[in-house]
């Protein structure tokens, strides 16, 4: 059987069909380079191109969305909680620093937020799904500060 007799283009992509859109395509195909067409993807699984489209485009930044061939970029990987808590402790050490330099003490949301960014870089929070949002008020003058 010839790649006419079952492809109606000679030009295709492929992508996976049951993820969710936009989706990277995975392969080009040029059904006139096939002597077995076995192995390949169904045409229903594929979206034609002509030949002006496929020599136009690479593999590389392009996707499938609503069964046509558009610009992609893979998402960014998600960042784990526990990374992201350790993240956090540095803002909280560059916090920690002005503190001291400047005399002041964190105030009691700001020492809530240390305990809980802690426990989840520790691992000893496993129940987290989110960091807690950053207080807004970090720190309170101490009375020797407020004095000078």
């Amino acid at each position: 059987m010839t790649w006419q007799q079952s492809y109606p283009s000679r030009y295709y992509v492929a992508y996976d069909t049951t993820a969710p859109q936009p989706t990277p395509v995975t392969a080009r195909y040029d059904m006139a380079q096939y002597d077995d067409l076995s192995g390949l993807p169904a045409a229903s699984d594929l979206i034609a191109l002509t030949a002006e489209q496929y020599s136009a485009i690479g593999l590389s930044g392009i996707g499938v969305s609503g069964g046509k061939v558009v610009p992609y970029s893979p998402p960014a990987p998600p960042v784990p909680l526990q990374t992201q808590a350790k993240n956090a402790q540095a803002w909280i050490t560059q916090q920690a620093n002005l503190a001291a330099a400047m005399g002041e003490t964190f105030t009691a949301d700001m020492k809530a937020y240390v305990i809980a960014i802690n426990a989840i870089a520790s691992g000893t929070d496993t129940t987290s799904t989110a960091l807690p949002d950053q207080p807004t008020d970090v720190m309170t003058a101490s009375a020797a500060a407020a004095t000078t």
